[in-house]
């Protein structure tokens, strides 16, 4: 098994007031709009190496994370399509989905808040 990892980077806000009961309360700090910046590893991996020796393009693969990237970064993640609660979790899976028509190899994303010490992770 070949294993390709690549990281990029974002700022975004969100608010999380309906994830869970302690959250849905006015004066807890998911209820209102706040900032984090994330981090996005993303995991391309194959049986074998393509006839170039690699798992993907490098240049090709942050073509298309930067695309990702562009819908992602500053925004509110709550005004994106699909992400109306956007947990790390879900925030994994969507970068997943807008990821896999461009990349084939896509295996894995993990989303961190490296100021927190918080990671989550899809993997279908």
């Amino acid at each position: 098994m070949y294993e390709q990892r690549l990281r990029f980077s974002f700022e975004a806000a969100h608010e999380l007031a309906g994830t869970s009961p302690a959250a849905a309360a006015a004066d807890h700090p998911y209820s209102r709009v706040h900032g984090h910046s994330f981090v996005a590893t993303v995991v391309l991996r194959a049986d074998a190496l393509g006839p170039d020796g690699w798992v993907a393009d490098f240049a090709a693969a942050r073509a298309a994370c930067d695309e990702v990237k562009a819908r992602l970064d500053h925004r509110l993640l709550n005004e994106i399509g699909d992400l109306e609660t956007p947990t790390l979790e879900r925030l994994a899976a969507w970068v997943f989905a807008a990821l896999k028509p461009s990349l084939a190899a896509l295996a894995r994303i993990e989303i961190e808040r490296p100021t927190l010490g918080e990671l989550a992770a899809y993997e279908p």
